[in-house]
Formats: C-alpha cells, structure tokens, sequence
C-alpha cells in the first residue's frame, strides 16, 4: 500500500487490482484438491468404476462415433464400452495426445507415427497457453521465512503446531501473498500478476529452500500472446510428448514481463521494507537495461503449469470442441478440461477448470436427459 497500489481482500469480486492474500482450496489445515473433493465422497457409489494405473491407448471409434477406450493396466490391455459419451478429461498436456493416438488430428502428423486417421482436426495440439514466470529473491533481515522455520527444532515445532491446531507454516500455500497491477497506462484491467513468499529457492527447478532467509516473487503475465503447441512424438501411448511453450515469442510478452519485474524491485526496495530486505539476490542489482531483464527472464522463467487451450473450444477452423464441449465431427466425444479453454485465465486455472467440470457434467446430464426425451 506505502507503493500506491490498493489493498483487495478479495479479487474474485470483479475487480482484480491490488494487493491481498490469496484464496485456497483449503479445509482443516488440508488442501482440498478435486480428488478429494469430489471423487472421495462418492466412490463407494454402485455406478461408478475408478481404475488406477491405467494408461489410455485411445479411444474406440466406430465410423464417426466414440465407441469406448482403449487402456492397460499393468501392462494387460482392456477396453471399456460406452453407452452414451467417451469424456477425455487428461489436461491439457495429455488430451490432444489421447485424440491423437485416437486418429482425431492433422493428418501429416498422424501418418508421420502410423497412425490411422480417422478424423481430421487441424487445432489438436496447438494454441498451446501458459503463464510464464520468471521469479526474483531477496534476502532477507530477519528469521520470519520458511527457510529457517523449515529445518531442524523449528520444523520440528511446525509439525507439532499443524497436527495440533491444522495452523502454522505447514499449512500455508506456497505464495501467500497475491497482486494484480498494470504494467502501463491505458490498460482496462490488470496484466501483471505477482505470486509473493516468505521463501526463497537455489533454483526455480529444484525448488529447495536456501538456507538463508528469503523472501520470492514470481511475476506472471496475465494474458500472454505467445502460443506454442503439443503433440504426440510417438505411436506408443505413454511417451512424453513434445511441448513447445514458445514463452516470450510475442513482443508484448517481453515487454510486460520485463515490466512486471521492474515493479517488482520497486515494491521490494520501497523504504518499508527496509527493515525487512537485506538486499535483492536474483537478478542482483547489477540487472538494469531492458536486454539484462529480458535475458534474466528466459533463463530463469518457467511454466506456472497454467496450462490451456490445447484442445479449444469455438467454431473456427482449429476449434477442436463446441460450446458445449464436443468433439468437432465425432458423435459421443467430449473433452472437459482445461485443455479447452481458448486462451488462459487472467489468474491461475484452479478454479476455472473445476468450473468447465462443473458445467461439462450439467451438458452431460442434460443431454442425456433430452436424448431420453426424444426416444420416448
């Protein structure tokens, strides 16, 4: 706030601007994901079959429809019919792989591995969206970071106090604190977000704690321009595949990161936080022109696993779904994930993908509903 930026207990709200702590998933001390949300309470239901380590070969066609899945076990092969719909929900790094090994893709490449097309749809793979995030660090004055609460009697201390009360370090979310702001005038809403912990990494890879106390931002651009891809590199379900993010390929990605981390040294070095900063770390303050910040960024950035847009929705040519989640021109495919969404969030994809879950199972029931409808 000492900076000129608001204070926002809550941006969700409809105004993103400013700063505040972030909203989680969270119940008791314990993270909430979507397993243990949704899946635990009702996997004891009769209708409902969940298989572990299985591995999905593709799905089963029959002409223009989705028939069923191809998947092993453990090596052993199996099938599982359909008798309504197939649902590829594999994220976006996995669902254009399971289309493709499927037939459903650009032709060239599926006939590069062998595989038989069976539907052509240019856009699986592409649109590839992400938030791209360089981090910086600071040392810090003080013993008030993870990286000291986390080690010997104090984590020791730490594990007593959240098996205890469900409270304490260990049951903070990785960036506690959030921002929204904008990079430069005229913009209608917030570009730039900043991820804020009281913790510090040797590097954004390894993601072990320093041991000195530190404090780490990560600055993510809103809503990128860059767009890479993510295809199959093999017939053998299984392979990783190949991803190219193209982080920074866009101008104003350069720019608005370059940005975003210059406001970033000017909040850290505002005169309140003197008494908590010892001095700037990563970059260092030798980094200053725009070419020293940019190539701080590409070797330092990484993705926020905010992964989008792989399989889209829309009407254009490389929609790879409709807007209620089907699968262009294959009868009984939809795909609902985040995969489908057309370009990536302006925060992170949490919630926005359990809410495509969540309105991808109403289109379920409500299709089928009609299609009873009709028969009758």
């Amino acid at each position: 706030a000492a900076t000129g930026y608001p204070k926002n207990k809550d941006y969700n709200n409809g105004d993103q601007e400013g700063f505040g702590y972030y909203q989680v998933t969270m119940k008791n001390g314990k993270r909430q994901s979507t397993a243990r949300a949704f899946i635990d309470p009702i996997r004891n239901r009769p209708n409902l079959t969940i298989e572990t380590d299985a591995l999905v070969a593709k799905v089963l066609l029959e002409g223009k429809r989705a028939v069923g899945v191809a998947y092993t076990v453990h090596g052993q092969a199996r099938e599982a019919r359909a008798g309504r719909e197939v649902i590829v929900s594999c994220g976006s790094v996995q669902s254009p792989g399971v289309l493709e090994h499927s037939g459903i893709g650009q032709p060239e490449l599926l006939r590069r591995y062998g595989i038989e097309v069976k539907h052509e749809l240019k856009g699986v793979g592409e649109n590839y969206g992400d938030h791209f995030a360089p981090r910086m660090n600071w040392r810090v004055k003080l013993p008030i970071t993870l990286n000291e609460q986390t080690r010997g009697l104090s984590l020791v201390k730490e594990v007593i106090k959240y098996y205890t009360t469900g409270r304490g370090a260990l049951a903070l979310t990785a960036g506690v604190v959030y921002g929204f702001v904008r990079t430069r005038p005229g913009l209608d809403s917030p570009d730039m977000q900043f991820h804020m912990a009281h913790a510090s990494y040797d590097t954004a890879q390894k993601r072990l704690l320093e041991k000195e106390p530190g404090m780490t931002v990560v600055i993510g651009q809103c809503r990128p321009d860059s767009r890479g891809s993510i295809h199959i590199k093999s017939a053998t379900p299984g392979v990783e595949p190949a991803i190219r993010p193209n982080f920074l390929s866009a101008q104003i990605d350069r720019d608005a990161t370059v940005a975003g981390m210059q406001i970033a040294r000017k909040i850290v070095s505002h005169p309140s936080m003197e008494k908590y900063i010892a001095f700037e770390n990563k970059p260092g303050k030798d980094v200053n022109s725009y070419d020293e910040w940019l190539d701080y960024a590409r070797q330092n950035g990484q993705t926020t696993y905010h992964v989008v847009g792989t399989c889209k929705m829309g009407s254009d040519p490389m929609a790879v779904v409709d807007d209620r989640l089907r699968v262009h021109g294959i009868a009984g495919l939809r795909v609902i994930d985040a995969s489908i969404m057309p370009t990536v969030p302006s925060g992170n994809t949490n919630a926005p993908t359990i809410m495509v879950a969540e309105k991808g199972a109403d289109m379920i029931k409500e299709d089928a509903k009609a299609g009873l409808k009709a028969a009758a």
